[in-house]
Protein backbone atom coordinates (compact mmCIF):
# COMPACT_ATOMS: atom_id res chain seq x y z
CA UNK A 1 0.00 0.00 0.00
CA UNK A 2 1.04 3.45 -1.14
CA UNK A 3 2.24 5.71 2.08
CA UNK A 4 0.44 8.56 2.81
CA UNK A 5 2.23 11.87 4.17
CA UNK A 6 1.44 15.44 2.58
CA UNK A 7 -1.35 15.57 -0.24
CA UNK A 8 -1.52 18.67 -2.24
CA UNK A 9 -4.61 17.96 -4.66
CA UNK A 10 -7.25 19.50 -6.91
CA UNK A 11 -10.61 18.83 -5.64
CA UNK A 12 -13.55 17.66 -6.92
CA UNK A 13 -17.60 17.66 -5.39
CA UNK A 14 -19.94 15.21 -5.10
CA UNK A 15 -22.81 17.53 -3.92
CA UNK A 16 -24.83 14.19 -2.76
CA UNK A 17 -26.04 12.98 0.68
CA UNK A 18 -26.21 9.16 1.01
CA UNK A 19 -23.97 8.14 -2.08
CA UNK A 20 -23.76 4.52 -1.40
CA UNK A 21 -21.28 1.71 -2.63
CA UNK A 22 -23.38 0.59 -5.96
CA UNK A 23 -23.38 3.97 -6.96
CA UNK A 24 -19.44 4.40 -6.52
CA UNK A 25 -19.20 0.84 -7.99
CA UNK A 26 -22.04 -0.85 -9.52
CA UNK A 27 -22.51 -5.16 -8.72
CA UNK A 28 -21.87 -6.07 -11.96
CA UNK A 29 -18.36 -5.10 -11.93
CA UNK A 30 -17.55 -6.81 -9.06
CA UNK A 31 -16.45 -10.31 -11.04
CA UNK A 32 -12.83 -9.07 -10.48
CA UNK A 33 -11.41 -9.35 -7.03
CA UNK A 34 -8.45 -7.72 -8.52
CA UNK A 35 -7.62 -4.27 -6.71
CA UNK A 36 -6.81 -2.48 -9.70
CA UNK A 37 -8.28 -1.70 -12.79
CA UNK A 38 -12.14 -0.49 -11.22
CA UNK A 39 -11.22 3.31 -11.76
CA UNK A 40 -12.73 4.07 -15.26
CA UNK A 41 -15.75 2.85 -14.22
CA UNK A 42 -15.71 4.66 -11.12
CA UNK A 43 -19.78 6.23 -10.60
CA UNK A 44 -20.26 4.10 -13.90
CA UNK A 45 -24.00 4.96 -14.15
CA UNK A 46 -23.48 8.47 -13.27
CA UNK A 47 -20.34 9.11 -15.85
CA UNK A 48 -21.70 7.61 -18.40
CA UNK A 49 -24.82 7.57 -20.76
CA UNK A 50 -25.33 4.02 -21.98
CA UNK A 51 -25.20 0.84 -19.32
CA UNK A 52 -21.32 -0.48 -18.91
CA UNK A 53 -20.61 -3.53 -18.74
CA UNK A 54 -17.03 -5.41 -18.10
CA UNK A 55 -14.74 -5.44 -20.58
CA UNK A 56 -16.70 -2.42 -22.41
CA UNK A 57 -13.69 0.19 -23.69
CA UNK A 58 -14.92 3.11 -21.76
CA UNK A 59 -13.17 5.40 -23.98
CA UNK A 60 -15.59 5.14 -26.58
CA UNK A 61 -18.53 5.24 -24.47
CA UNK A 62 -20.70 8.44 -24.45
CA UNK A 63 -20.31 10.74 -21.68
CA UNK A 64 -22.16 12.55 -19.32
CA UNK A 65 -21.10 15.63 -19.91
CA UNK A 66 -23.12 17.32 -16.69
CA UNK A 67 -21.48 14.80 -13.87
CA UNK A 68 -18.43 16.69 -11.83
CA UNK A 69 -16.00 13.62 -12.55
CA UNK A 70 -16.60 14.33 -16.66
CA UNK A 71 -15.98 18.71 -16.27
CA UNK A 72 -12.64 19.79 -17.28
CA UNK A 73 -11.78 21.87 -14.56
CA UNK A 74 -12.00 18.62 -12.04
CA UNK A 75 -9.67 16.54 -14.07
CA UNK A 76 -6.78 15.33 -11.78
CA UNK A 77 -8.29 15.46 -9.19
CA UNK A 78 -7.34 13.69 -5.88
CA UNK A 79 -9.60 15.30 -2.66
CA UNK A 80 -13.32 14.56 -3.19
CA UNK A 81 -15.59 16.27 -0.83
CA UNK A 82 -18.65 14.87 -0.20
CA UNK A 83 -22.27 15.21 1.63
CA UNK A 84 -23.21 12.65 4.62
CA UNK A 85 -23.38 9.31 5.15
CA UNK A 86 -21.01 8.81 2.16
CA UNK A 87 -20.13 5.33 1.35
CA UNK A 88 -23.33 3.56 2.71
CA UNK A 89 -25.00 0.58 1.31
CA UNK A 90 -23.25 -3.05 1.09
CA UNK A 91 -20.13 -3.56 2.09
CA UNK A 92 -18.08 -3.89 -1.41
CA UNK A 93 -14.31 -3.28 -0.53
CA UNK A 94 -14.51 -2.36 -4.27
CA UNK A 95 -16.03 0.61 -3.72
CA UNK A 96 -12.58 2.03 -1.96
CA UNK A 97 -10.71 -0.04 -5.10
CA UNK A 98 -12.39 2.34 -7.27
CA UNK A 99 -11.89 5.38 -5.61
CA UNK A 100 -8.41 4.82 -5.20
CA UNK A 101 -7.85 3.51 -8.78
CA UNK A 102 -9.07 6.50 -10.07
CA UNK A 103 -6.93 9.25 -8.57
CA UNK A 104 -8.68 9.92 -5.15
CA UNK A 105 -6.93 9.88 -1.91
CA UNK A 106 -8.57 11.66 0.29
CA UNK A 107 -12.21 12.20 1.21
CA UNK A 108 -13.84 14.54 2.97
CA UNK A 109 -17.21 14.58 4.11
CA UNK A 110 -19.69 14.98 7.82
CA UNK A 111 -20.13 11.47 8.18
CA UNK A 112 -19.67 8.21 6.58
CA UNK A 113 -20.93 4.31 6.90
CA UNK A 114 -18.97 2.63 8.89
CA UNK A 115 -17.38 -0.28 6.93
CA UNK A 116 -16.90 2.23 3.76
CA UNK A 117 -14.81 4.61 6.54
CA UNK A 118 -12.72 0.98 7.47
CA UNK A 119 -12.14 -0.12 4.32
CA UNK A 120 -10.87 2.91 3.40
CA UNK A 121 -8.12 3.35 5.71
CA UNK A 122 -7.11 -0.35 4.51
CA UNK A 123 -6.78 0.44 1.31
CA UNK A 124 -4.53 3.60 1.04
CA UNK A 125 -7.37 6.30 1.36
CA UNK A 126 -7.82 9.08 4.20
CA UNK A 127 -11.50 10.01 5.02
CA UNK A 128 -11.64 12.65 7.33
CA UNK A 129 -14.47 13.83 9.17
CA UNK A 130 -15.42 17.54 9.02
CA UNK A 131 -18.14 19.23 10.89
CA UNK A 132 -21.10 20.13 8.20
CA UNK A 133 -20.20 23.63 8.23
CA UNK A 134 -16.95 23.78 7.47
CA UNK A 135 -18.01 21.15 4.58
CA UNK A 136 -20.35 23.16 3.19
CA UNK A 137 -17.56 26.07 2.61
CA UNK A 138 -15.51 23.64 1.12
CA UNK A 139 -18.16 23.58 -1.20
CA UNK A 140 -18.93 26.80 -2.10
CA UNK A 141 -15.16 27.54 -2.24
CA UNK A 142 -14.68 24.51 -4.66
CA UNK A 143 -17.47 25.97 -6.94
CA UNK A 144 -16.01 29.22 -6.99
CA UNK A 145 -12.52 28.43 -7.50
CA UNK A 146 -11.29 26.79 -10.83
CA UNK A 147 -8.37 24.44 -9.50
CA UNK A 148 -9.48 25.00 -6.46
CA UNK A 149 -7.27 22.67 -3.90
CA UNK A 150 -6.06 21.41 -0.53
CA UNK A 151 -3.11 20.35 0.88
CA UNK A 152 -3.75 17.74 3.76
CA UNK A 153 -0.84 16.75 6.16
CA UNK A 154 -1.45 13.78 7.66
CA UNK A 155 1.49 13.59 9.90
CA UNK A 156 0.29 17.02 11.36
CA UNK A 157 -4.06 16.48 10.56
CA UNK A 158 -4.18 19.66 9.00
CA UNK A 159 -6.11 20.76 6.03
CA UNK A 160 -4.51 24.02 4.62
CA UNK A 161 -6.94 25.99 2.33
CA UNK A 162 -5.43 28.02 -0.47
CA UNK A 163 -5.74 31.44 1.94
CA UNK A 164 -3.18 29.79 4.20
CA UNK A 165 -6.22 28.71 7.17
CA UNK A 166 -5.99 25.55 8.54
CA UNK A 167 -8.63 23.20 9.50
CA UNK A 168 -7.85 20.54 12.19
CA UNK A 169 -9.31 17.08 11.95
CA UNK A 170 -9.11 13.82 14.12
CA UNK A 171 -7.47 10.63 13.21
CA UNK A 172 -7.30 7.05 15.38
CA UNK A 173 -3.57 6.81 16.11
CA UNK A 174 -3.17 3.29 14.85
CA UNK A 175 -4.82 4.20 11.63
CA UNK A 176 -2.74 7.31 10.71
CA UNK A 177 0.46 4.30 12.05
CA UNK A 178 -0.69 2.41 9.02
CA UNK A 179 -1.26 5.16 6.45
CA UNK A 180 2.08 7.01 6.91
CA UNK A 181 3.83 3.66 6.63
CA UNK A 182 1.36 2.42 3.94
CA UNK A 183 0.87 -0.89 5.80
CA UNK A 184 -2.32 -2.91 5.03
CA UNK A 185 -3.45 -5.50 6.91
CA UNK A 186 -0.98 -7.90 4.78
CA UNK A 187 1.94 -5.22 5.36
CA UNK A 188 1.44 -5.74 9.36
CA UNK A 189 1.23 -9.38 9.41
CA UNK A 190 4.78 -9.31 7.19
CA UNK A 191 6.37 -6.79 9.84
CA UNK A 192 6.70 -10.12 12.16
CA UNK A 193 7.39 -12.85 9.33
CA UNK A 194 10.62 -13.92 11.76
CA UNK A 195 8.34 -14.67 14.62
CA UNK A 196 5.99 -16.72 12.24
CA UNK A 197 8.79 -18.23 10.95
CA UNK A 198 10.28 -19.07 14.45
CA UNK A 199 6.82 -20.16 15.39
CA UNK A 200 6.72 -22.69 12.28
CA UNK A 201 9.77 -24.00 13.28
CA UNK A 202 9.06 -24.73 16.74
CA UNK A 203 5.65 -26.52 15.53
CA UNK A 204 7.61 -28.46 13.55
CA UNK A 205 9.85 -30.23 15.87
CA UNK A 206 6.90 -30.79 18.27
CA UNK A 207 4.52 -31.40 15.76
CA UNK A 208 6.35 -32.76 12.20
CA UNK A 209 3.26 -35.08 11.62
CA UNK A 210 0.99 -31.78 10.70
CA UNK A 211 3.68 -31.04 8.40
Amino acid sequence: MEKFTVLTGIVAPMDRANVDTDAIIPKQFLKSIKRSGFGPNLFDEWRYLDHGEPGMDNSKRPLNEDFTLNQPRYQGASVLIARENFGCGSSREHAPWALEDYGFRVIIAPTFADIFYNNCFKNGILPIKLDESIVDELFQQTFATEGYQLVVDLEAQTITRPDGSSISFDVDAFRKYCLLNGLDDIGLTLKHVDDIKSYEDKRKQQAPWLF
